[in-house]
């Protein structure tokens, strides 16, 4: 029997990866990405929606390829339509424009953080959980009340994979940093002193940057690497926990790029274990930016009719989390 959910084709490009993905409800029909890795130090607006714009046409062509049935047959066109860089939202935009006009299909604007969201609402049990929500331009808290998903702390400079870059870059290590931060944490053996900022559920990570990359003429990559790890770790642990003791949430989704780090993963389920809440994670084939998260957020516009006109798709560089409207859940 022929599946009556509609077919969304997503697009994200909010930073360095261009993701294109169609789903039919839970089912992946066609997933693909790239990443823009810049040559040296972190990534460039200009640059990242440069190499956006050179690989869209391609991912589609490789889409399209896979598909068992024509364009046509898509109901909609979901974009990233914010927050992120301004110039890869706008590449990102124009494409998602361009093939809504060619297939005369609703476009469907998506917030880049409920899209994280919504993936592991989709492919794990998590159905009510407090979120915590880690990546490379944001780290959240968020639960959903009344109508909106509300962000119980947040970072108050930047967002926890940015803090992974940075250090990373000072390391000389590849970008982006956090994958080579895990590994070499794990022969760290010394806890280096870095300070320690958390105000409420909320928390800082600008200062603890600049004091591990005053360490790096002394010690070791690898202590400083487990240092950092342990300490900015420590921070979301206790944020969680607050804000699950505050919620008495049933169960904890961790999502977002940052989500594939084993070590965060055994920590929060520790937490969650210890209040007694179950434990979901977003798979890390899809923990980073992708079209399939656009995609399966498309599907909720869509079926509440939260279609925009093109003359309104204009993005949204600083869209919050806690700014959308969510009429799919009751």
């Amino acid at each position: 029997m022929a599946s009556t959910e509609p077919i969304i084709l997503g697009l994200e490009g909010t930073a360095h990866t261009a993701g294109v993905a169609v789903i039919q409800g839970p089912q992946i029909h066609a997933n693909e990405s790239a990443t823009y890795f810049p040559p040296q130090g972190g990534i460039h607006p200009r640059e990242a929606a440069t190499y956006l714009t050179k690989q869209f046409p391609i991912l589609l062509k490789k889409i399209f390829q896979k598909l068992q049935f024509k364009p046509d047959k898509i109901d909609g066109i979901a974009f990233s339509q914010g927050p992120g860089l301004g110039p890869c939202l706008r590449t990102t935009a124009t494409v998602a424009r361009a093939i809504s006009l060619k297939l005369n299909k609703p476009l469907l604007g998506v917030n880049h953080c409920i899209a994280h969201v919504e993936l592991g609402r989709t492919i794990t049990p998590a159905n009510d959980p407090l979120v915590l929500y880690v990546s490379g331009g944001n780290t959240q808290l968020i639960t959903f009340l009344n109508g909106r998903y509300r962000v119980l702390g947040e970072t108050l400079d930047i967002a926890i994979g940015n803090a992974l870059d940075s250090l990373g870059r000072e390391m000389n290590l590849p970008h982006p940093g956090g994958p080579h931060i895990e590994k070499r944490a794990q022969q760290g053996k010394n806890l280096l002193l870095l300070p320690y900022t958390i105000k409420g559920m909320s928390f800082s990570f600008s200062g603890m940057v600049t004091a591990a990359k005053k360490l790096i003429a002394n010690h070791s990559t690898s202590d400083i690497c487990y240092s950092f790890q342990e300490y900015t770790f420590a921070i979301l642990a206790e944020a969680t926990e607050r804000a699950l003791s505050c919620t008495k949430k049933g169960s904890v989704l961790l999502t977002g790029g940052v989500a594939a780090n084993v070590h965060l993963q055994n920590i929060i389920k520790l937490v969650a274990k210890e209040q007694e809440s179950l434990f979901y994670v977003v798979p890390r084939n899809l923990a980073g930016d992708n079209g399939v998260m656009i995609a399966f957020a498309g599907t909720h516009l869509l079926k509440t009719g939260e279609i925009i006109p093109i003359q309104k798709s204009q993005v949204k560089p600083r869209w919050r989390t806690d700014q959308v409207q969510v009429g799919w859940i009751s």
